[in-house]
């Protein structure tokens, strides 16, 4: 008899017993999802317009300037990365001339450490822009970037420094720099303080990946299903600041 009331006990649990244990079950789901919604969203809040002095100092390159400075785009860049490269094709390389004067374009420096040549490069940008040659060096590296940037099978990004150090040095002699002032500004202080710069105003804006692009301040969100797109809705940005 005692056995029998044991399994009964086991077997009968009431339906209000059960009630509250689905009540139970669902409050702690429920508090749970809040909490885990709430962690997530605290970790990446809006972000709104970034100051102007974090994305730009006095001395940042720009491929084309206004007058007024009423527009600016601000590009963060890794000139290893090969979707900067496709990016400088398709979306952002036409804006240095059709939007030359209209716009500042400013570029930033911010080599991700999976590239093993994008410090030298920005260096190499860097050189070059110490002797007024910014513009012709920037384009190129993007320009020839199989030439340095990719391994000999075409595919996969190189960590070939001295062939990469090589072209460099061609570029500078293709565009007239002093070539020794070239090689020393490579290696100086003050061109890595700048790379150092751009990375650090970076993280301050946010840029956690490269080509992050800024328009008047605010992170352009590409949306488009091709580079055509993007370019499209990148323009289309930059024509209702302009407005």
């Amino acid at each position: 008899m005692a056995r029998k009331n044991v399994v009964t006990s086991k077997k009968g649990i009431s339906a209000n017993a059960w009630t509250t244990i689905a009540v139970l079950v669902v409050a702690v789901l429920v508090i749970g999802g809040v909490l885990v919604f709430n962690h997530s969203g605290s970790s990446a809040p809006p972000q709104g317009a970034i100051a102007a002095d974090v994305l730009r100092h006095p001395d940042s390159n720009t491929l084309t300037t206004s007058s007024d400075n009423a527009v600016t785009v601000v590009e963060f860049l890794d000139y290893q990365r090969p979707v900067c490269e496709v990016y400088y094709q398709n979306v952002t390389k036409s804006l240095e001339h059709d939007y030359a004067g209209k716009i500042t374009f400013v570029t930033r420096n911010f080599p991700l450490p999976m590239h093993p040549l994008a410090v030298p490069a920005a260096k190499a940008a860097e050189a070059a822009s110490l002797q007024g040659k910014y513009q012709p060096m920037f384009d190129k590296l993007y320009g020839d970037y199989p030439a340095w940037a990719l391994a000999v099978d075409g595919q996969n990004v190189s960590d070939d420094a001295v062939r990469a150090q090589a072209k460099f040095e061609s570029y500078a002699t293709e565009l007239g720099l002093d070539v020794a002032k070239f090689r020393a500004d490579l290696a100086s202080p003050a061109v890595q303080q700048r790379i150092d710069q751009g990375k650090a105003d970076g993280e301050k804006a946010g840029v956690t990946g490269t080509p992050t692009i800024f328009v008047n301040g605010n992170q352009f969100k590409p949306a488009g299903q091709t580079y055509a797109d993007i370019a499209q809705q990148l323009r289309g940005e930059i024509d209702k600041a302009l407005a």
